[in-house]
């Protein structure tokens, strides 16, 4: 096992290292080690107040505080840079992100590359021209309705200090809007299992322009960007796009580009295809 590398995974936005528990089983049949990360204020660091559960009371909801505020990308990387440190005692690493964690895995990457042997980016946001928030502006994103969760959204995040989204809504309309931009291809009872493992709070910062992808060292590592292919919350187009900036910024070290049938979460519910794509990374 030693000269076997250890996956580190970065779970996105109001999610949580639950969520990869069905890849890290498939992948340690496969024989390969993985640890999830937890980043600051999720998990179980995270906040589930009294008003979240039934019934509930979203008036209460919306003033209670949340752990997550004032969590910041840097509290996110030097969580990852301290799990890097340790997992790297035991050999190579490669570093997973998903989502809203290809942010942080960026900014880890342009703080440690040497921690890190290979990056896998799979559908996450990897900014290289343009932060984050400036890409939703984007014609590859215009398909994507960024109003559709507005109903689910609770308190004033100016106030609160963080995002705080209602995932136990029982309202048709808002679980049908989640269900088509995450798991439009999972069941009903897959995608609601998945739902409630979600978490209500997020934190806000996403980091500046100094926070995209650096030349010089995020730039020199082996580097994977994983298409999902029916991904409805970062569209295929958008995907292609971060990869084609990426390459040119990093000519001589483009993304080993792969694809993954399926939305935004299917991998994480059927895992088996995504445990042998990245099992082959581990060789390369």
């Amino acid at each position: 096992m030693q000269n076997l590398p250890t996956f580190v995974f970065v779970h996105g936005a109001f999610a949580n290292s639950f969520s990869f528990a069905p890849l890290q089983a498939e992948l340690a049949l496969l024989g390969h080690r993985s640890v999830a990360v937890d980043l600051p204020g999720h998990g179980f660091e995270a906040t589930f107040p009294a008003a979240y559960q039934a019934p509930q009371d979203l008036d209460a909801l919306s003033a209670e505080p949340g752990r997550i505020k004032g969590v910041t990308l840097a509290d996110n990387a030097a969580r990852v840079i301290e799990i890097l440190g340790r997992a790297r005692r035991n050999g190579p690493t490669i570093l997973v992100a998903h989502s809203r964690g290809g942010i942080t895995t960026t900014a880890v990457a342009n703080a440690r590359p040497e921690l890190i042997d290979r990056i896998v980016y799979v559908s996450a946001w990897c900014p290289v021209d343009l932060d984050v928030s400036d890409y939703y502006a984007q014609p590859e994103m215009a398909d994507v309705d960024a109003g559709a969760f507005v109903a689910t959204l609770v308190g004033n995040p100016a106030q609160l200090g963080l995002l705080r989204t209602n995932f136990r809504t029982a309202d048709p309309t808002a679980l049908a809007a989640f269900k088509r931009a995450f798991a439009a291809d999972l069941t009903d009872d897959e995608f609601q299992t998945f739902l409630n493992t979600f978490q209500p709070d997020e934190n806000l910062d996403v980091g500046t322009s100094a926070d995209r992808a650096q030349a010089a060292t995020w730039g020199r590592i082996a580097k994977t960007y994983v298409r999902l292919a029916a991904d409805a919350s970062i569209p295929l187009a958008m995907q292609d796009r971060m990869i084609r900036e990426a390459n040119a910024l990093t000519p001589d070290n483009p993304f080993d580009v792969r694809t993954l049938e399926g939305s935004h979460l299917r991998w994480l519910v059927h895992p088996q295809p995504a445990a042998e794509l990245l099992a082959d990374c581990a060789v390369r």
